[in-house]
């Protein structure tokens, strides 16, 4: 299998996955008003096969441990339960973020979820293999946490101004809608989960000395217990929606072919960060990049994704300048924060 012998190489794939994370859910903001329950086929089915050609390509080549097939066939049944484990929680994780937007709010939903990931998964993966120096890459994780704060509040005053502007304008009279306490738990709820997922895999991989589940493999196994646990948790989603409608399984053949396209490729774009960074998590061990640092970049994916909304979907346009003196903050904050957990690997002993 193919894994990186360099920092270089490991931060590459580090920063790989926080830009694919960040950037996958804009297949569904293209995919128009294609119910998300429906959506999420295509999308699970975009994992494995996405998971499956980098196990049979990347996972294959080169001369690193055992290739893909081999290091499966040799693995135990406890590492495959892990694995799969790992991909049926993150799976559930993703779908209640989902159901917590929708009766949160995005500015609610993901800093509460996703700072809550962040600060379990941090601490998680730290304590199973301590890499780096813990003082740079928790004070990192603190100041991305305060950026993705600080984000939330930009879009809460966004939206205030938004609102108070359509009062003004007669287009509404009704006040802004108080938070959901179910929303709450659901966004709670989530982040403890999300923050769960990359321990099991670490956990699936094995200890250190024993025996060891490649990176390739390991996604695999998680790409299939993300595939196989759609079925199931759908199920629910779509006859018990948090918002709308039921929806029933027939709908899903009412979808253009390019809504089902866009589905896959935000599968294989959700999947190919997440193989750079269980690839990056596996570096050797001279490389000293930890599942604590790789985990933690890659949750910078909150700050890529209010990127995307500010730069290309323009979710902040008209924005007063207080606003966008927080977005700067935000960014500058964001910026420090990354870069304080990308060098604590290179200072071990510090």
């Amino acid at each position: 299998m193919v894994l990186p012998h360099t920092y270089g190489a490991a931060l590459f794939l580090m920063i790989l996955s926080m830009l694919c994370w960040g950037s996958w859910a804009n297949t569904q903001k293209l995919a128009g008003k294609w119910r998300f329950e429906l959506f999420y086929y295509d999308y699970s089915f975009g994992v494995l096969l996405a998971a499956t050609l980098y196990a049979f390509t990347f996972g294959t080549l080169g001369y690193d441990s055992l290739l893909f097939l081999d290091d499966l066939m040799q693995t135990g049944k406890r590492n495959i339960a892990f694995g799969f484990a790992g991909g049926v929680v993150f799976n559930l994780a993703n779908m209640l973020l989902v159901a917590a937007i929708s009766l949160a709010g995005l500015s609610v939903a993901f800093p509460v979820g996703v700072g809550t990931a962040l600060v379990v998964g941090v601490i998680w993966n730290y304590a199973l293999r301590p890499r780096g120096n813990p003082i740079l890459l928790f004070a990192g994780v603190a100041i991305v946490v305060a950026a993705i704060i600080v984000d939330a509040v930009a879009y809460r005053m966004h939206a205030s101004h938004q609102l108070r502007a359509r009062i003004k304008a007669g287009q509404t009279k009704s006040t802004a809608k108080g938070i959901s306490p179910k929303g709450i738990i659901l966004c709670i709820v989530s982040g403890l989960l999300m923050g769960s997922f990359f321990p099991l895999v670490e956990m699936g991989k094995g200890n250190p000395g024993g025996v060891e589940m490649g990176p390739y493999a390991i996604g695999f196994v998680f790409a299939v217990g993300v595939f196989l646990s759609t079925f199931v948790f759908n199920l629910f989603f779509m006859n018990l929606p948090v918002e709308g409608e039921p929806v029933e399984i027939l709908d899903f053949f009412k979808g253009s072919v390019r809504q089902h396209l866009l589905g896959v490729l935000g599968g294989v774009i959700w999947a190919t960060g997440t193989i750079a960074n269980f690839v990056a998590a596996s570096a050797p061990e001279e490389v000293q990049i930890g599942p604590a640092t790789s985990y933690a970049l890659g949750q910078g994916a909150t700050m890529v994704s209010a990127l995307w909304g500010l730069l290309v979907w323009k979710e902040f346009a008209g924005a007063d300048q207080r606003v966008m003196n927080l977005i700067i903050l935000m960014l500058l904050l964001f910026i420090t924060g990354l870069t304080m957990i990308s060098i604590a690997p290179l200072f071990v002993g510090g």
